[in-house]
């Protein structure tokens, strides 16, 4: 997985295209048109930042090499959020991104494997059944998307067959 590369961000007035310039002001970057302030970020704030600098290009204000040279980002990052305005607009930097729902386990198939490990069959049973990996349904358990099977406890009940403190046991042979 590629690693986050944060812009640079100078404290001093730093020019990025014709007439708009970027200063660090006490944790917060602000951008000027002409030395007028007209947006303005915190330092941390991905998100706004890659919106301001995408409708800069967008509008013709900057170019996406001045983006790139301006906070030392990777132009293919440019070229990405760009590509976020256009399709989804401003908004589409603000909103999480949509997460994939469980291709196997679909609300129909986890119904009916819940109804078969109540009924009482293991996990490797079911799997067979239902056409699904037991790992599928073990992964599932695990991350509580489904309800799991209750082991059954193999060692003998300890009020049963009580253990003996006093008995000695050696190892030695007659």
């Amino acid at each position: 997985m590629p690693q986050l590369q944060k812009p640079k961000f100078h404290p001093t007035p730093k020019c990025i295209a014709n007439a708009i310039t970027v200063e660090l002001r006490s944790q917060q970057v602000v951008y000027f048109s002409s030395f007028q302030p007209v947006f303005q970020h915190a330092e941390d704030d991905l998100r706004s930042f890659r919106m301001f600098t995408s409708t800069l290009i967008d509008m013709g204000q900057a170019r996406q090499v001045d983006i790139v040279e301006a906070f030392d980002v990777p132009l293919a990052t440019v070229k990405r959020y760009l590509k976020v305005l256009r399709v989804h607009g401003k908004k589409g930097f603000f909103t999480e991104p949509p997460r994939r729902s469980a291709a196997v386990l679909n609300d129909e198939m986890r119904l009916t494997v819940e109804r078969l490990i109540a009924q009482g069959k293991t996990v490797p049973e079911v799997a067979k059944a239902c056409g699904v990996k037991a790992n599928t349904l073990h992964k599932a358990m695990r991350a509580g998307r489904l309800t799991g099977v209750k082991k059954k406890n193999l060692l003998p009940h300890p009020t049963l067959f009580p253990l003996k403190a006093n008995v000695v046991r050696t190892t030695a042979r007659p």
